[in-house]
């Protein structure tokens, strides 16, 4: 299998890998902040800001452009469904 631009786009691979490392950033600063004995209101923006990151990641990952086509036969009929993230996309 021969990895192209159009294969990375199809399965969208960077999309689920910034959204897993997003996924692993979180965690790690929850852990820390909890651990924390007396959090000032810097350390508490600080979780905050890294957890509005994560609505706007899940926002474009959500968001995000897929207008690939996908058939399938349904009893014995033919049937082709575009598969896009977005209902706006026309």
């Amino acid at each position: 299998m021969k990895i192209t631009p159009e294969w990375l786009d199809k399965w969208r691979i960077w999309p689920r890998m910034i959204i897993t490392l997003y996924g692993i950033a979180f965690y790690q600063t929850t852990n820390w902040f909890m651990n924390l004995p007396d959090p000032t209101n810097a350390q508490a923006g600080f979780v905050s800001v890294v957890v509005g990151a994560g609505a706007g990641f899940f926002g474009i990952y959500v968001n995000g452009r897929n207008t690939h086509t996908i058939n399938h036969t349904s009893n014995s009929s033919e049937s082709s469904i575009r598969t896009s993230s977005s209902e706006y996309d026309r």
